[in-house]
């Protein structure tokens, strides 16, 4: 009986051990596909992120979750190098992985280059800027996490500065809009904050 006991302790040790390393290999192949991590910036000039709802690495308010409101909690970023022509954000979770990919939550493109802010609570793009693909499709506004029980996952809002503004065409697909913007990105910035589900 104690040889039963031992085994059955020994599996779910075993099984617990699996289930991390597989988790933690998921979101290293998901950071590993960020489009901060894919996308090469022409300078070495870092862009500064911040958010008026949460700080880097801090858990992001369930306002901003599709849990409660799903309003958008607001963005800032300095502005780009000379040659600045317009933005790009893009908001993936690399802990959660669909078709080999980060979950894509959110994109905006050709944000205007004298525009470094986002207002808390927007639903439409500024002047000249489009929504751009989401998990959801094409043209798709904020979509905040919708974390599964369990650990918490980092969500990125990334924000590229580019020296030309992009085609319509770029909105199609995340493929289309990253593929628009290679050797276009002068630099580049992030803000990572933290989603979790409510507790029961």
């Amino acid at each position: 009986m104690k040889r039963i006991v031992a085994a059955a302790v020994i599996v779910i040790i075993l099984g617990v051990v699996t289930l991390k390393e597989f988790r933690e290999t998921a979101s290293a192949t998901g950071r590993a596909r960020l489009a901060f991590a894919t996308l090469t910036a022409a300078t070495d000039a870092r862009l500064g992120v911040q958010s008026p709802a949460f700080s880097d690495g801090g858990d992001i308010p369930f306002e901003n979750t599709q849990y409660r409101g799903n309003i958008f909690p607001g963005l800032s970023w300095t502005a780009g190098p000379a040659g600045t022509r317009s933005y790009v954000v893009i908001m993936q979770d690399p802990d959660a992985i669909r078709d080999r990919m980060p979950i894509l939550h959110w994109t905006m493109f050709n944000i205007p280059a004298g525009v470094t802010r986002l207002e808390a609570g927007v639903t439409t793009p500024p002047e000249g800027a489009s929504n751009g693909p989401s998990l959801s499709g094409t043209n798709q506004p904020y979509r905040g996490p919708h974390t599964p029980p369990g650990r918490k996952h980092h969500y990125h809002l990334q924000i590229f500065a580019l020296d030309s503004t992009l085609s319509a065409d770029a909105g199609g697909s995340y493929p289309a809009l990253t593929q628009a913007m290679s050797a276009h990105v002068l630099a580049k910035g992030e803000l990572v904050g933290l989603g979790s589900a409510p507790a029961k």
